[in-house]
């Protein structure tokens, strides 16, 4: 539930834009995460540093692409998003006590210290790729196509290829991690 509660904005967007274009579906993703992170304050819940992230980097730039009818900005919003988080984790890696991996899944899962570091550097090398390949079909792939075509292409590698690739990601990583793995009693 919590997964379909953050990816939210997301399904909004290529709702949306499966019906109109992209610069309505813009606008209904920043509303979207206005909604979302609104219902985390107003229902007290705890407004994780991603949201905080998401909704800056799309009312920004997703502002910026309505204004200025260019939707150059909204293509370089993962990327943006991406480096972000991987800037947490790299600094996490060098600086504090937990890492920002740990600090989050460390309630849950027992890990060695090592394991703590290797996954919050998978991680980080993992969402600056993955910024870089955002920016690689946003304005690259397709270059030769029509420019709504390939913008089309563009919203189905953010929706379904970084999802998929991320859950790719995630079973690898865990596999490897996995014998090493405790699952913490709930209390």
């Amino acid at each position: 539930m919590k997964l379909l509660f953050d990816l939210f904005p997301l399904l909004v967007f290529f709702g949306v834009f499966s019906v109109f274009d992209i610069f309505v579906a813009t606008g209904a993703a920043i509303a979207a995460s206005l909604i979302q992170v609104s219902w985390l304050k107003f229902a007290g819940r705890n407004i994780e540093t991603m949201h905080w992230i998401t909704l800056g980097a799309i009312t920004v730039l997703g502002g910026a692409t309505i204004l200025l009818k260019d939707d150059a900005f909204i293509r370089w919003k993962p990327t943006v998003v991406y480096w972000c988080f991987a800037a947490i984790l790299f600094t996490t890696q060098f600086f504090g006590r937990k890492t920002a991996i740990e600090y989050v899944m460390g309630k849950q899962l027992e890990l060695p210290p090592q394991k703590w570091r290797f996954m919050n550097l998978s991680f980080a090398f993992f969402t600056v790729a993955m910024g870089c390949l955002n920016l690689y079909v946003a304005f690259y792939y397709g270059a030769d196509l029509d420019p709504d075509v390939q913008q089309k292409h563009w919203v189905y590698f953010k929706v379904f290829g970084t999802l998929i690739l991320t859950f790719v990601f995630i079973f690898l990583l865990m596999l490897f991690v996995s014998k090493d793995i405790k699952v913490k009693e709930s209390q």
